[in-house]
């Protein structure tokens, strides 16, 4: 039986610099730009960039994440019906310890995996998103690997499977959950797992793309979500509700799997189909009135 084995690798770009490490600490790094301040990123890779190899159980597209000296990513092993939560020394690659989870087969794409969620990380915790289609869970582990909180997200469903990550947003933690069934964002609180808000979506289509923040001057922060057909929407982290929405991606079949990000003042998002239109679209939120619209720049 051909078994899959996942990878991570860990390179001198783990550091910022020789005395003080970046924090990578969400999907994508800070904000979910991709930019890192570290310096010594190569332009072409060769073994003698990476500084350690680890070899995982399994198979998982999820991004590692890093908190100081350790990394933490997961992976899954059908064989087994496990999915692994890992926590490795990121100078050393040397695992101190590993938290195990139960699941079942389901359908999915075949390019996806049973661990496509990246972790998202804080002094105190790492958060990590199992999803199926019978059931689904938001999960807190302390830094030493025991489970503080679960919070049930209820059944995913959608045949291609999973692959949104969550957020840390100062004392919350925030979940796009957009799938073919009763889809919802969500906060809660990052120390218990208690519901802040929690927000109904209209748009039943799986997408997986994970929210940014956006800080505007003038104006308290604003947290991005994209979807197919409900666009680009702005929420309010606090209260919990909608700022402002935008519908650029037009109503034809699509998925938005890209992540948005923000540079300078434009929210930029993306929606499209393998063999259909497929947009890069972004917006500059103003304020009007006693309220903010986004109008589209390009």
């Amino acid at each position: 039986m051909k078994r899959w084995v996942s990878v991570c690798l860990v390179a001198l770009v783990m550091m910022a610099a020789p005395c003080k490490a970046q924090d990578w600490a969400r999907f994508r790094g800070p904000n979910g730009s991709g930019v890192s301040d570290a310096t010594t990123v190569p332009v072409k890779w060769t073994e003698e960039d990476y500084n350690w190899k680890k070899l995982l159980p399994g198979q998982g597209y999820g991004s590692p994440v890093t908190w100081q000296a350790k990394v933490f990513v997961t992976s899954a092993d059908v064989t087994m019906g496990k999915r692994f939560l890992f926590c490795l020394d990121a100078k050393t690659g040397k695992e101190q310890w590993q938290r195990d989870f139960d699941f079942t087969k389901y359908k999915k794409n075949r390019q996806n995996s049973y661990a496509s969620a990246t972790p998202a990380v804080d002094a105190d915790h790492v958060y990590v998103i199992w999803q199926s289609q019978e059931e689904s869970t938001l999960t807190a582990c302390d830094h030493d690997g025991k489970t503080i909180w679960t919070y049930d997200l209820g059944a995913f469903k959608s045949g291609h499977g999973s692959a949104t990550s969550p957020i840390v947003y100062r004392d919350r933690v925030i979940v796009c959950n957009d799938h073919d069934g009763d889809s919802f964002l969500v906060a809660v609180d990052r120390r218990t797992g208690k519901e802040i808000w929690k927000i109904a979506r209209e748009g039943k289509r799986a997408c997986f793309s994970t929210p940014c923040v956006y800080s505007p001057q003038g104006r308290p922060e604003e947290i991005i979500f994209t979807h197919s057909f409900q666009g680009i929407t702005s929420v309010d982290p606090v209260k919990g509700k909608e700022n402002w929405n935008i519908k650029p991606f037009g109503t034809f079949k699509q998925r938005a799997c890209g992540s948005p990000i923000v540079i300078g003042d434009l929210v930029i998002g993306s929606s499209g189909f393998t063999t259909a239109e497929k947009n890069v679209v972004a917006v500059r939120p103003v304020a009007s009135g006693s309220g903010v619209k986004a109008q589209e720049v390009y």
